[in-house]
């Protein structure tokens, strides 16, 4: 297996020295440079030789701890001294039960003794000093012979105290001559210390050998055991240090930002622990560095031994070496932590790149959208607001460009490793900021231009127009006198003195001037201006020479005569002969140089321009109706995919409050279905329409049954700005908010709708007022109306659902026809006569509600809060079914006050209207609900009479009548029929006096035939109709007029 260092030399050949982020097979790689790869291999180098500088011999024995057992029983030490040749020095102490020791055991110790000193000493030898001066000889060739077989390292020789016995003595002094060759390595038998010391220095040996060095076995095991433990914490720490490094120079950069941080955060807490681990380290070190120099802070004379040097020097080893590791490890961290520091700047800028392209992207699209070409000043006005209102917005991205540009020239300015990534980016942002600031220039100065070339043509036009006025109000009689025409001869002098000022002079030189902007439509426009010019100009031409000549042949006075009347053109319209009328006088003046065919032609030209304006302003009211849909169907489009449709997305469910839940309908109505039938119908027949204008009122009426879908979402309206109060603070609508960039809340888009219905009047008043005597016109009206009526059907619904504590079901009433508050007095015929008169004077304030079968009695109370919760509410008090109904329309002399009763009049109400249209509208509202009850009535009757086979006679006298109407007998009932025919008298003879009737029974169209009633009614609208014949022969046209509109009513 190859080493770290010969892996990444062989991924340095691969790879090209650079600096940056490439591309490769759509993965992304990091180029490293020379100079990083030689900051690694220098870490990597120092955590090698920390390795491989804690023990000398990589096959190194068990440490001290693993044989402590062993090293306690003392039968071979290593004290620390050495030969003359600096051979290291064992000693076997006297240990009689040395035979009685496992192999294992002294195979242990003796691996272990050979392997502390270094190597070099260790290749010189090993000097074995045995001593055996109270042991026999048996035991001596005992010894010898498994020292000789196991010995593990190099020896050098071989000293022997013999046993001091006599006999034994003798006998190992006679034996070991015949058995000397056996131990096959050099032994030396001594017969005392004495002999020993020529062979070692007694410096180098211990006192029980008569030399001078103090050891102590205890200690030195201590010693060893501390040691290696440093050394092992020390390898460890090397190893950990040379995989981190080698984890860190392989990490690849992640590719967004958010893991980029999290990476830098990881390794931060690993080089942390590293830094941890290399101070516990330095700490055990200079501990141990002082346990070893205690001897010489005691006794400054104190000489250590060889072995006590050499620990002292391998510790001193070990703390420089982690020293200059953590150095390495310090330098190459600041390295990788920097880069990961650029990397996560690098990710920023490349999200704020994206984004920030897509909002330039978004910006020059809207900006082609921009039309450089306006039909009109106003419209020229228009759009370059509007394009001024872009390029607010669009400065705002363009500085953020900009300012991303800067960022990342700051980034290139402190040595990032992407510069190649980062540089072409700014580039492009500085580029795509100066081509749309560039079109934004561009535009604005046509549309400059375009309204400067508007301004002129119609600074032109009126001109013209103003000429052909003053053309027209010169009077005849002045002109007739010398003087009168020498002043209008000066007037049009003057006049035309102000031409230089207000006209076009050079029709080549404009369209050369103006060429960028001119299109169809502008080139059309300046061939008419120069062509009306030219009119007015031979106009005033023709004037001044008739007035030369009326001031010159002045001889005598002239009478003045009034114009003969012109032969028209069957051709002309009413509206054209009014114009030939206000140019009659000029005709009479210059007839010997106009001819009537010419003036039929200046007179035409004049209608078409006038036309040609009408025609530009319904198209300008259209074009506003198309965009403001097209608008209004971006913004519904828009709420419901940022709002409604984020209320599902799991994403985001946990900032929904729980108030909100599962009340989307409530929130949004039924938006998704106006969305649906703008975007997929109304929107796309507005669009056909666009070139006819005057015809849209068709669309209008033909969709008028869908526009009611309004009505439910004003209806729910209250339900939805409630629930949005409760909510309207929530982090889910202003994390939406923010995602789609409004600078308004969702309440201001969830009113667009209303807006939206009560806008389109606006827009079709508009074009009805310039679509006068178009083919469309009368659709137009009537589809204003229509529009009106579903905004007063919107209106009483949102009043409708405000009631409260009715019992029975609002819809089975019928159609509600009308709804207001009014004043309202009762008085009930059996009633006590002081609650009578206090009725009088105090009146009850009550909201009523027409409805087709029953009026409804409410009290209006004004609830507290904003918006649509501040509506009133109404509380139901009283209602009358309409099949028993009467009206008096006139009451107590007030123009304002009608009757409403019931049951023969025992319960009336006297209602006093705000004004006396009020009260008009509602009186004849539910005289016509009357009259088609009665219709309805007569239509059941007849059906029951030709559905019987043999009438009885006395079925006449229980015929049906409508309640309004006094039921007396058959034979009566052709004079009631003239009689509710006839128009209501004056409301002085209303008032004054009521006709009183017998009570006749009736039978109301909703009851059974056998339920009979008597009922007493005074329908003054109806049942006084009738007047004196005297009275009859007073009234005009209008009460004949009456008359018949009453009688088609009952006819319907």
């Amino acid at each position: 297996m190859k080493t770290i260092r010969e892996d990444e030399e062989s991924r340095q050949d691969g790879m090209k020295e650079c600096s940056g982020e490439k591309q490769y097979g759509g993965e992304r790689f990091v180029c490293i440079s020379l100079e990083e790869m030689e900051q690694y291999y220098r870490y990597t180098q120092c955590c090698h030789q920390l390795h491989n500088g804690i023990l000398q011999r990589e096959d190194g024995p068990m440490c001290a701890a693993e044989i402590g057992s062993e090293l306690q029983k003392k039968f071979a030490i290593l004290p620390g001294g050495q030969g003359m040749n600096g051979n290291p020095i064992i000693i076997f102490p006297e240990f009689p039960s040395f035979s009685e020791l496992d192999e294992e055991e002294v195979q242990n110790v003796l691996s272990y003794l050979t392997s502390v000193p270094s190597v070099a000493a260790s290749k010189v030898g090993f000097i074995l000093v045995i001593d055996r001066r109270l042991d026999r000889w048996a035991a001596v060739r005992a010894t010898l012979l498994r020292i000789a077989g196991s010995f593990p390292g190099n020896l050098h020789l071989v000293l022997v105290l013999r046993p001091t016995a006599l006999f034994q003595r003798t006998l190992s002094d006679f034996l070991f001559k015949y058995n000397k060759d056996e131990f096959k390595m050099k032994v030396v038998m001594l017969s005392s210390v004495t002999e020993l010391h020529a062979y070692i220095d007694p410096g180098q040996l211990t006192t029980e050998l008569g030399g001078t060095q103090e050891y102590c076995h205890e200690s030195w095991i201590s010693h060893r055991t501390a040691i290696e433990a440093f050394a092992l914490m020390v390898k460890t720490t090397a190893q950990t240090l040379q995989a981190f490094g080698t984890e860190l120079a392989e990490t690849e950069l992640p590719n967004d930002a958010e893991a980029t941080t999290t990476l830098l955060h990881t390794h931060a807490l690993k080089k942390d622990k590293m830094k941890e681990d290399l101070q516990v380290a330095l700490s055990q070190g200079g501990r141990l560095l002082d346990c070893i120099n205690e001897p010489l802070k005691t006794d400054p004379e104190y000489n250590m031994t060889h072995d006590e040097l050499e620990n002292l020097a391998t510790v001193q080893r070990l703390l420089g070496q982690l020293d200059e590791t953590e150095a390495a490890f310090d330098d190459f961290w600041e390295r990788h932590r920097t880069k990961l520091e650029q990397c996560l700047q690098l990710r920023h800028f490349e999200l704020h790149f994206r984004e920030v392209r897509a909002q330039l992207d978004t910006t020059a699209e809207r900006l082609s959208g921009f039309s450089e070409v306006s039909v009109s000043p106003a419209h020229a006005e228009h759009v370059l607001r509007e394009l001024s209102s872009h390029e607010d917005k669009a400065c705002d991205v363009l500085d953020r460009a900009l300012s991303l540009a800067c960022e990342g020239d700051r980034l290139i300015e402190n040595s990032h490793y992407a510069e190649d990534s980062i540089r072409p980016k700014c580039g492009e942002l500085r580029g795509v900021c100066e081509e749309i600031s560039s079109t934004l220039r561009s535009k604005k100065n046509l549309l400059l231009r375009a309204m400067e070339l508007h301004h002129a043509l119609e600074k032109a036009s009126r001109w013209c127009e103003d000429g052909i006025f003053l053309l027209a109000s010169q009077p005849v009689d002045r002109c007739q006198s010398q003087d009168g025409a020498e002043a209008a001869l000066q007037e049009l002098e003057r006049y035309l003195d102000t031409a230089p000022l207000h006209t076009l002079n050079d029709r080549a030189a404009i369209c050369c001037q103006y060429d960028v902007v001119l299109n169809t439509q502008l080139r059309d426009q300046i061939e008419r201006v120069f062509q009306k010019q030219s009119s007015v100009q031979e106009m005033f031409e023709r004037r001044r020479v008739s007035l030369k000549k009326l001031a010159a042949k002045q001889t005598r006075p002239v009478q003045p005569v009034a114009p003969r009347p012109e032969v028209k053109s069957p051709q002309s319209s009413p509206s054209q002969q009014r114009k030939d009328r206000r140019y009659s006088a000029d005709n009479n003046i210059c007839k010997k140089e106009e001819s009537p065919t010419h003036n039929s032609g200046t007179r035409h030209a004049s209608l078409s321009e006038e036309e040609e304006n009408l025609a530009v302003l319904r198209r300008h009211v259209m074009n506003e109706l198309l965009e403001t849909e097209r608008a209004y169907v971006e913004e519904l489009l828009c709420v419901l995919e940022g709002y409604a449709a984020e209320m599902d997305n799991p994403a985001v469910a946990h900032l929904i409050p729980s108030s909100l839940l599962g009340k989307k309908d409530i929130l949004f109505g039924n938006m998704p279905e106006i969305y649906q039938f703008h975007k997929r119908t109304f929107l796309k027949e507005l669009e056909a329409h666009t070139d006819c204008p005057e015809l849209v009122g068709r669309c209008f009426l033909e969709r008028m049954k869908d526009l009611q879908i309004y009505e439910a979402y004003c209806q729910n309206k209250p339900r939805s700005e409630s629930l949005w109060r409760q909510c309207s603070d929530c982090a889910f609508f202003q994390e939406c908010q923010k995602k789609l960039e409004h600078k308004l809340g969702l309440d201001s888009y969830l009113l667009k709708p209303v807006q939206r219905i009560t806008k389109y009047q606006l827009l079709l008043k508009e074009l009805l007022k310039y679509s006068k005597g178009c083919d469309g016109c009368d659709d137009l009206q009537e589809a204003l109306s229509s529009i009106l009526g579903i905004l007063k059907a919107v209106n009483d619904s949102m009043h409708l659902i405000a009631i409260t504590g009715y019992e029975g079901n609002l819809s089975e009433l019928g159609r509600l026809l009308m709804q207001g508050s009014f004043s309202v007095w009762t008085e009930h015929k059996k009633g006590h006569a002081k609650v009578k008169d206090l009725a009088r004077f105090k009146p009850m304030q009550r909201h009523l509600f027409l409805h087709e079968k029953a009026l409804l009695f409410c009290k209006r109370r004004e609830e507290n809060g904003e918006g649509y919760e501040k509506a009133p509410s109404y509380s139901f008090k009283h209602s009358l079914n309409m099949s028993a109904v009467g009206i008096t329309e006139n009451a107590k002399g007030d123009n304002k006050k009608f009757e409403i009763w019931c049951n023969s009049r025992e319960e009336v109400f006297i209602v006093q209207a705000p004004t006396p249209e009020i009260k008009t509208a509602w009186v004849n509202e539910i005289r016509k609900v009357l009259t088609q009850q009665l219709k309805a009535c007569r239509d059941a009757s007849q059906q029951k009479n030709s559905d019987s086979v043999s009438p009885s006679p006395t079925s006449n006298s229980s015929s049906i009548s409508l309640s309004p109407f006094r039921s007396n007998a058959q034979k009566n009932q052709k004079k009631q029929d003239e009689r509710k025919a006839e128009p209501s008298p004056t409301p002085d003879a209303n008032s004054s006096s009521s006709p009183k009737h017998k009570d006749e029974p009736v039978t109301s169209p909703t009851t059974d035939r056998s339920s009979v009633a008597k009922k007493r009614f005074t329908l003054q609208g109806f049942s006084n109709l009738k007047s004196p014949k005297g009275n009859m022969n007073n009234t005009g046209s209008q009460e004949e007029a009456r008359r018949s509109d009453l009688f088609s009513l009952i006819s319907i």
